[in-house]
């Protein structure tokens, strides 16, 4: 599942751009790494789930920062509807 996040050619990184992104309709998928803080993943669920947008939070931040192609670990990323 996250080739599909590797694979999109537009998409956000991070948990403030993600918020954006869903407040404003535009994510078709969310991931949330399972590592992240719990404050963090919670306020991404439900926003997500406010919204009706699906979650995936099967990875780490590491590698969802590898799979945007980023240095460093990543708490969240979306794929741009």
């Amino acid at each position: 599942m996250i080739q599909q996040l590797k694979d999109a050619q537009r998409k956000v990184v991070g948990t403030k751009q993600v918020l954006r992104g869903i407040e404003a309709g535009e994510l078709k998928l969310v991931y949330i790494a399972h590592d992240a803080d719990e404050f963090l993943k919670k306020k991404l669920l439900a926003a997500c789930e406010a919204k009706g947008i699906p979650c995936d939070t099967a990875f780490t931040m590491s590698e969802i920062g590898k799979a945007c192609a980023i240095q460093v670990g990543a708490a969240s990323a979306g794929i741009i509807a």
